[in-house]
């Protein structure tokens, strides 16, 4: 059980009438919402990371170029 103070309760409950969704629905969209961007927040950091880690070079580059390339001719379209 979540205990919300009263304001928030009210904000939700104008939100939910509005949209025409339950409260229920309405928060838990919010927590996959927040989930989703900390998902989101962990894999740009990664990312960073690797690039810190391996920083790009005209050397890489290139081989991304000729994988993506080859990748592109390959789709059946």
């Amino acid at each position: 059980m979540v205990q919300l103070t009263t304001e928030l309760v009210d904000v939700l409950d104008r939100r939910a009438a509005t949209a025409g969704r339950s409260r229920s629905d309405l928060i838990r969209e919010a927590i996959e919402s927040y989930f989703r961007t900390d998902v989101e927040a962990r894999i740009d950091q990664a990312i960073q990371q690797g690039y810190r880690r391996v920083p790009p070079t005209r050397e890489l580059d290139s081989l991304a170029e000729v994988g993506a390339c080859r990748v592109i001719a390959s789709e059946p379209w």
